[in-house]
């Protein structure tokens, strides 16, 4: 089996972060997001991985590489446009061959993985098998009406009345069945090919197409709020490592990570948080649920519930929670307030 990454995203919600870094490198707890799918693809037994890019592949392709370092081999695909996930196969045929494969969207968050239900898939074949998962509002998702042995009967792609509350989390199973299913379909009214209406087509003719639900935390990581929401989550799942040195005036709860090279001097920092290669923190205090990148500056700021991504320098700030930081940024704090903010910018300023 094989697997395909859909990567080519433009992440407008996170803007302005993603007008230099692809939304599937946002890391949340110390490690991009495309790096956590990929864990989950080689835990499934897969590591032939073709990767789907869009305008900003070249980051990716920088920071992922030729997947050597996973023990994965992972070939580029590029996408002109983004035209739908069903695209996304079409122009994969090549890599895909006649294999069966997953195919996961890069911005998901599974923590428990798939692979009881990769085994499932192998073990029975139908020819699609979608995971699904319970939402109280389905109406923004693909969803599936199943029968009483999760066999599909029929999906609609964001129905305005919802005959079912299980939603598609962009992780799906495939036989080569799809591509005679991708050929048949047209775009939909926003111009794209629906991998919801090439699975409605295997249904309607006849395919068995099934439905696993999964039952642990799931993200899709397109805005602010659930970036930091799937921080805490996997923060709390994060081994204990302490690595870096800690000077006598400090005090490290166990349950904080500190990668090689960080160093803690004179400051609090309470667990679960991570705290990444080359960082110093000096005379602060980092509250919990707190990722801090690597080469990052902390001095005499108080800082909790927030990401601070590669390179970044915060100082003198006396309180900053819920925040995402992006790379090489410097934050400090003056009498009086003073923004350079890019595009599509939020800032809360306090009165």
């Amino acid at each position: 089996m094989k697997a395909l990454v859909l990567s080519g995203g433009m992440g407008t919600r996170l803007r302005p972060l993603t007008y230099s870094t692809p939304k599937q490198l946002i890391p949340v707890a110390g490690k991009a997001v495309l790096e956590h799918v990929i864990d989950n693809i080689l835990a499934a037994g897969i590591t032939e991985i073709g990767m789907v890019v869009g305008g900003q592949g070249d980051k990716i392709r920088e920071v992922i590489g030729d997947g050597g370092r996973f023990g994965a081999r992972i070939t580029y695909i590029p996408q002109a446009q983004p035209l739908g996930l069903a695209h996304c196969v079409k122009i994969s045929r090549d890599f895909l061959g006649d294999d069966d494969f997953l195919m996961y969207l890069g911005d998901n968050v599974l923590p428990e993985g798939v692979a009881d239900i990769a085994g499932s898939f192998a073990a029975h074949r139908p020819a699609a098998q979608l995971v699904v998962q319970k939402v109280a509002d389905p109406r923004a998702f693909g969803v599936a009406e199943v029968d009483a042995d999760f066999t599909v009967t029929a999906l609609a792609e964001k129905p305005d009345v919802p005959r079912s509350n299980l939603a598609l989390i962009g992780v799906y199973f495939f036989t080569p069945a799809i591509h005679t299913a991708v050929d048949a379909i047209r775009p939909s009214a926003r111009g794209e090919l629906e991998i919801t209406d090439a699975v409605q087509w295997l249904v309607a003719n006849g395919a068995p197409v099934k439905a696993s639900e999964y039952l642990g935390f799931w993200a899709d990581t397109g805005n602010v709020d659930a970036v930091l929401e799937c921080n805490r989550r996997l923060l709390d799942e994060l081994p204990p490592q302490q690595l870096g040195t800690v000077d006598a005036a400090s005090r490290v709860d166990d349950s904080v990570v500190l990668a090689a090279g960080c160093q803690v001097v004179n400051s609090r920092i309470e667990g679960p948080a991570y705290i990444g290669p080359g960082s110093v923190v000096e005379d602060s205090h980092i509250g919990r649920y707190t990722a801090i990148g690597a080469d990052c500056s902390v001095r005499h700021t108080l800082i909790e519930d927030s990401i601070v991504q590669d390179g970044s320098a915060l100082s003198d700030l006396p309180g900053l929670s819920g925040s995402l930081i992006g790379r090489t940024a410097s934050v400090s704090a003056t009498r009086r307030h003073r923004l350079i903010v890019g595009d599509d910018s939020r800032v809360e300023v306090a009165t």
